[in-house]
C-alpha cells in the first residue's frame, strides 16, 4: 500500500492531465441519467452511530490504518439486513488511551458492534429505517474484543443462522449464531483460528460437499519488535510499505460437517506461495463447476488458485494473465470483485489500487484466461489520484448493467493535507462509475450526492438492500471515523427482481450458486450468490437484478455449486423471492450460454 517514489506528486499531476482526454464520453444513444442525488446519507437518521477507533499513538504502527471492515447480514432471520462493524483498540506495548490524540466514541472496553435493523414498512410502502445497537445483549461486547480488521459471514453449520468470522491483528474468531440473538466464540472448539495478521476471510464450498469451508488471507509478519520507521518524500514520519516486512501464507480450513474445521492448507497446496494478501474472492473463473480463489496481494503479484476438483489448488495467475497488470507490473491490490461485466456468461475481475496506479479490469475469455482492459473500459485515468480499498459491482440504477462503487483513503500522507496541518492527513472522497454499455464506464461521482463529497479515510464497503425496496445500498467503514450508510434513491425508478437461494431444512443461503434471468429479446443476465469481495467486508447474499423498463421475466435458471441446474418460470418482478433447491424443474447441467 505504501508509496516510495520521491517525486511522485509532480509525476501524478502530469500523468492525470495527459490521460484525462481518454475518459469515455457517454454514447450518443445513451438514455438520460436519473436526477441527482443518487444516494443520500442515512447514517444519522437511522441511528447508526458507529465510530472506528484505530489506536494510533504517534508511533505510526502499520496496522493502524489498514482496518476496518463491515458486514450486512440478517442475524435474526427477520428478513432485513443488520450491520456489523469491526473495531480497533490501542496499539503498542504499554500504550494507553492517554497516548491517543482522539478518544473512543463507544463504551470501554472496546468491542465490535452489532446493529439490529428495525425496518418498518407502512401499508402505503413508506419505509422507516432504524438501527438499534444490540452489542451488549448479543454477548459480542464480551467476546468480539480483538483488534479487528475484517469480517466474513456464512452459515458454517447449516443450522439456518448466519455466523461470523472476524479477522484480527492477532488471533481470529469464529462466532456462532445461537439463533436467539446471541453469539458464542467457538474458535478453539471448531479449530478455526489463525494467529497471524489476517486482513479478512471468506466462506465457500471448495469441495462441493454442502458445507462452507473457510479461507483466511493474511498480510505481513509485523510485530512490535519488527516495527520500522519510515517517512514521506518531505521527511515527515509515515507508514511503511508492506515490502518492509515478510509476507505470510494464507490458510484454507476444510469444514468436516460436524461443527469443526481441518487446516488443509499444506495438503491442497495453498501454502506453496506467500503474498501480502489484502482481499480475496471465491468464484468459478474457468467454467468447470468448481470455485477457484483469486487473492489480491499488496505490491507483489496476485494469486489465482485454480480448483482441481476439490483435491488441490494450482496457482496460475501469471499463466492466466491476472498476476500483474497489462504492463507487467504488480500493484497494491486492495479491494477486489468479480462479475459478468460484458454479458458473455463468465466472471470478469476488478481490483482497486494505490494512488498513481490505475484500478484494473481483467476481462475473462471464458476459460479463465484474462486480458487487462482497463484503458478500454475508461476506468484508468479517474483512479490515478486515489487509493481505493472497498470496491465492487452493483447495478445502482437497475438498468441491468453493473456499475462500480469505490471508497478511498490514503495509506501515505497526502502532502497538501500535511502542509495544512491536518491531524489525520490521509482522507479522500469516494467515487461512482456508471456502466454505459457492458464494458465502458463513466465517472458519475458528481451525481452521487453530497455523501460522495465527504473526505474520509474509507476502508470497508458492504453492499445490500438495507430497506428492502429493490435497489442496492452501501455501508462504508472509515478508519478513525464514523461509518456511513448510503441509501440508494434511484434504483426503484426501474424494475428489478431479488432472489434468495437456499437449501436444506432449516434453509441456509447457498453461497456460490449462479443464477440467470432470461427474457425474450434481451440479454441473459448472470449473477452469483456470494458474501465475499470488496475489502475486509461481507455483503448481502441475496442476488439483485436490475431489469430496466421491461418487467417481464421468462425464466430463472440456477446452477447450484454441485453443478445441478434448476429452472423456475413463475418468478415475479419487483419483489424478493426465495428459491429453494429441489423445488424447481431440473435441467441438464452445462456451461452458461
Amino acid at each position: 500500500m505504501a508509496l516510495s517514489p520521491a517525486l511522485f506528486t509532480t509525476w501524478l499531476v502530469a500523468a492525470s492531465t495527459a490521460l484525462a482526454v481518454q475518459s469515455p464520453a457517454p454514447p450518443a444513444d445513451a438514455p438520460a441519467l436519473p436526477p441527482a442525488p443518487w444516494f443520500t446519507d442515512g447514517t444519522q437518521a437511522s441511528g447508526l452511530d458507529f465510530v472506528h477507533f484505530n489506536g494510533m499513538s504517534g508511533e505510526i504502527y502499520l496496522p493502524e490504518n489498514t482496518g476496518a471492515g463491515a458486514a450486512f447480514f440478517d442475524y435474526d432471520n427477520d428478513g432485513d439486513l443488520d450491520a456489523y462493524l469491526v473495531q480497533g483498540h490501542m496499539l503498542g506495548p504499554g500504550k494507553t488511551l492517554a497516548d491517543s490524540p482522539v478518544q473512543p466514541h463507544h463504551p470501554l472496553p472496546l468491542s465490535d458492534r452489532l446493529y439490529r435493523n428495525d425496518l418498518k414498512v407502512a401499508p402505503d410502502g413508506t419505509r422507516t429505517l432504524h438501527f438499534t445497537d444490540v452489542t451488549e445483549e448479543s454477548g459480542l461486547a464480551k467476546i468480539a474484543t480483538g483488534y479487528g480488521m475484517g469480517v466474513a459471514t456464512g452459515d458454517f453449520d447449516n443450522d439456518g443462522w448466519t455466523d461470523l468470522y472476524v479477522a484480527n491483528f492477532g488471533s481470529n474468531q469464529l462466532l456462532k449464531n445461537n439463533g436467539d440473538g446471541t453469539f458464542t466464540d467457538v474458535t478453539a472448539k471448531a479449530g478455526a483460528d489463525d494467529s497471524r495478521w489476517s486482513i479478512g476471510a471468506l466462506f465457500f464450498d471448495y469441495d462441493r460437499d454442502g458445507f462452507l469451508d473457510l479461507f483466511v488471507f493474511n498480510y505481513v509478519n509485523f510485530t512490535w519488535g519488527r516495527h520500522r520507521k519510515c517517512s514521506t518524500a518531505s521527511g515527515a514520519p509515515d507508514y511503511c510499505s508492506p515490502l518492509a516486512y515478510s509476507p505470510e501464507p494464507d490458510r484454507l480450513f476444510h469444514n468436516r460437517g460436524d461443527g469443526t474445521f481441518e487446516d488443509v492448507s499444506d495438503q491442497v497446496g495453498i501454502t506453496a506461495a506467500k503474498g501480502n494478501a489484502l482481499s480475496a474472492i471465491a468464484v468459478d473463473l474457468d467454467g468447470d463447476g468448481w470455485q477457484d480463489l483469486y487473492v489480491a496481494n499488496d505490491q507483489v503479484p496476485n494469486f489465482l488458485w485454480m480448483n482441481e476438483k476439490g483435491k488441490k489448488f494450482r496457482e496460475d495467475a501469471l499463466l492466466n494473465g491476472c498476476a500483474v497488470n497489462g504492463e507487467g507490473q504488480p500493484e497494491a491490490s486492495m479491494g477486489v470483485d468479480a462479475a459478468d461485466i460484458d454479458g458473455d456468461g463468465d466472471e470478469d475481475l476488478f481490483m482497486a489500487h494505490l494512488t498513481g496506479e490505475t484500478n484494473t479490469m481483467f476481462l475473462n475469455d471464458g476459460t479463465g484466461m484474462f486480458l487487462d482492459q482497463t484503458t478500454d473500459t475508461g476506468l484508468g485515468p479517474g483512479s490515478l489520484p486515489y487509493t481505493t480499498f472497498g470496491a465492487g459491482f452493483i447495478d445502482v440504477d437497475n438498468d441491468s448493467l453493473l456499475d462500480i462503487m469505490l471508497v478511498n483513503g490514503g495509506v501515505t500522507a497526502v502532502e497538501d493535507l500535511v502542509r495544512a496541518k491536518d491531524p489525520y492527513p490521509y482522507h479522500q472522497s469516494n467515487q461512482l462509475f456508471r456502466n454505459e454499455g457492458g464494458d465502458r464506464f463513466r465517472d458519475v461521482t458528481d451525481l452521487g450526492g453530497p455523501v460522495f463529497a465527504l473526505s474520509e479515510v474509507s476502508r470497508g464497503l458492504a453492499f445490500g438492500d438495507v430497506d428492502n425496496d429493490g435497489d442496492m445500498d452501501a455501508l462504508v467503514s472509515n478508519n478513525r471515523g464514523p461509518a456511513r450508510l448510503m441509501i440508494n434513491r434511484i434504483g426503484t425508478l426501474n424494475h428489478w427482481v431479488g432472489l434468495r437461494l437456499v437449501d436444506g431444512k432449516p434453509p441456509h443461503d447457498v453461497l456460490g450458486a449462479r443464477v440467470a434471468v432470461e427474457r425474450s429479446g434481451a440479454p441473459t443476465l448472470w449473477r452469483r450468490a456470494h458474501t465475499d469481495g470488496s475489502y475486509a467486508s461481507a455483503r448481502d447474499p441475496r442476488v439483485l437484478f436490475g431489469l430496466g423498463k421491461r418487467a417481464a421475466i421468462d425464466r430463472v435458471r440456477v446452477v447450484w455449486p454441485d453443478g445441478s441446474t434448476e429452472v423456475w418460470t413463475d418468478v415475479q418482478p419487483d419483489r424478493y423471492t426465495t428459491l429453494r433447491r429441489g423445488t424447481g424443474t431440473a435441467q441438464p447441467a452445462g456451461k452458461p450460454s
